[in-house]
């Protein structure tokens, strides 16, 4: 029965969050067509990247670490956590709200330090979108907080389609903009066409989208037992250790922080003509994508059942639903790793213009996902590790990797042609990253024993199965004309899009063949509970 719960919640999860990315992509391909990619899509990247930022340092990773393990312990209280809730809740909106303010008035500084390299004029139009972008901070963090405590009640459904609205509230804004304002998708209009009216219906649109995304989640609060009523009486219900548990987990997001201002810094010195600011976030959207449904899904069903686990001590159940959902993700994620790999000039088409353009996505897109297999186990493992109420170990592995990758972008702004610079610095992420996911597998294991041989032989089989997907792929690519500008894959959008379904198709039927020569199961595992849920609707 629980692994079936576990495999409704993911399938719910991955279901929501494929309808959302899919909104998502058509966003950016619209905003592309609004604006470009280059000079003023760098612009309002940098300005639209802030709020996540701001976010995430102040309360970001702090609330993700500490809410779902919190909220189930204080069940357990007689009058079931609902004071805890409404007092944690409380001091969150009120540490947000303050912080939205004080970033919102220092827009042009935080703009300054962000992207030191920018034009005057290009700052001042990224400042101007930062004025209506940053207010965005305090709605992220009510979209987790509420979602976070639905999640920690197994009530799923709310957090994953929240973002559907948002999507679809940003895409009306964009719209209305191209309706009155017309397209640029060669990004040719200079940065004095921009007037106050056209940057807030473009940014604003955008802050819209992330509040609609919050606020709507109070609306569920009633189906899990919940009613929200401001509590400034914060003593008493256990918010210090909820305090102490959090600080490590600051301090986590403040070496990540950093390692991303060094990013954007060195990144920003190519904005013009070459892959900067807004190639890496759209190359980022793409990699993200099946981390967000498959890993995010299955690992947020598991985290919940692994901190109630871990709350009653039985550490060898924390053990086995960790090896379930690394294992499950890790099927999935070579697969999307090599297809993607195969895909990425006809995916960075679909966004770009032309040919050069889908070349710097392409390009940027292959170094990240060197590091997405990594990038998915270690999102497991941090959440083990907060499920055991450990936020000091992760923050110790996130430092490691801040080093690690700051002294490579150091590497890049001195050592690297500015061609060559945004795919560099996602080099450098993608090993970092991997370096990372090690040494926290290490001490994970540490701590909680046993034996990852069947995890281990399970990644095996995983990479065996990939070579002969990844071969059939690239062939398929090469049939198709993906490696010149006039070949069908890379010869317009609708064409992008087909080859890149036919790559996928043929790529999924040679590597479920493979795993069933090397008799592996995982993939099946993964991929039922989805695939029912997707049947019946």
């Amino acid at each position: 029965m629980a692994e079936r719960s576990i495999g409704r919640s993911s399938a719910l999860l991955a279901g929501g969050t494929i309808i959302s990315r899919i909104l998502g992509f058509v966003k950016t391909i619209v905003l592309i067509q609004a604006i470009g990619v280059f000079a003023v899509g760098d612009a309002f990247a940098a300005a639209n990247q802030l709020p996540n930022t701001i976010y995430v340092i102040v309360a970001g990773g702090a609330l993700s670490a500490v809410l779902v393990p919190q909220i189930v312990q204080s069940a357990l209280h007689l009058d079931g956590g609902r004071a805890y809730i409404n007092k944690l809740v409380t001091i969150a909106l009120a540490v947000l709200a303050v912080a939205a303010l004080v970033a919102t008035v220092l827009a042009p500084w935080l703009v300054s330090i962000t992207v030191h390299d920018f034009a005057p004029n290009q700052a001042a139009l990224a400042t101007a979108f930062a004025y209506w972008c940053l207010p965005q901070i305090f709605f992220y963090g009510v979209y987790t907080i509420l979602g976070e405590v639905l999640n920690a009640r197994n009530s799923f459904g709310p957090f994953t389609l929240a973002p559907i609205v948002n999507n679809v509230v940003s895409l009306a804004g964009l719209v209305v903009f191209l309706a009155i304002y017309g397209s640029d998708a060669a990004g040719s209009r200079p940065f004095s066409w921009w007037t106050p009216d056209s940057i807030a219906l473009l940014a604003g649109s955008a802050t819209l989208g992330i509040a609609v995304q919050g606020l709507i989640l109070f609306a569920f609060w009633r189906r899990v037992g919940l009613s929200y009523r401001p509590d400034f009486r914060w003593r008493g219900v256990g918010l210090a250790q909820t305090g102490r548990i959090a600080g490590w987990s600051f301090g986590m997001i403040l070496v990540s922080t950093a390692a991303g201002l060094v990013e954007t810094n060195v990144v920003s010195t190519a904005s013009g003509n070459d892959a900067s600011v807004a190639v890496l976030q759209y190359a980022w959207l793409i990699f993200m994508l099946p981390h967000s449904i498959v890993a995010v899904s299955i690992a947020t069903a598991y985290f919940t059942r692994m901190s109630e686990n871990a709350s009653a001590k039985r550490l060898d159940l924390v053990r086995a639903d960790l090896g379930a959902s690394i294992r499950q993700i890790t099927v999935v994620m070579v697969l999307a790793a090599v297809v993607l790999l195969v895909a990425s000039y006809p995916f960075g088409r679909v966004f770009a213009e032309n040919y050069p353009g889908a070349l710097a996505i392409g390009n940027v897109l292959i170094a990240f996902l060197i590091g997405l297999p990594a990038f998915s186990i270690l999102f497991v493992l941090q959440r083990a590790f907060f499920a055991i109420g450990d936020t000091r170990t992760p923050f110790f592995t996130n430092l490691f990797q801040g080093v690690v990758f700051a002294a490579g972008c150091l590497v890049v702004l001195f050592v690297i042609p500015k061609d060559l610079v945004g795919s560099a610095v996602a080099l450098m992420l993608s090993v970092a990253g991997v370096l990372q996911a090690v040494v926290a597998a290490v001490l994970l294991r540490r701590r909680l024993g046993g034996s990852v041989r069947r995890t281990l032989s399970s990644f095996a089989k995983d990479a065996l199965a990939a070579l002969p997907a990844a071969i059939a792929g690239a062939v398929v690519f090469l049939l198709l004309g993906g490696s010149s500008d006039g070949g069908f894959a890379m010869s317009g959008r609708f064409q992008a899009i087909v080859s890149m379904v036919v790559i996928g198709i043929v790529m999924l039927g040679v590597y479920a063949l493979a795993l069933r020569v090397v008799r592996s199961s995982e993939l099946t595992d993964a991929a039922g509970p989805i695939l029912r849920r997707l049947r019946r609707s």
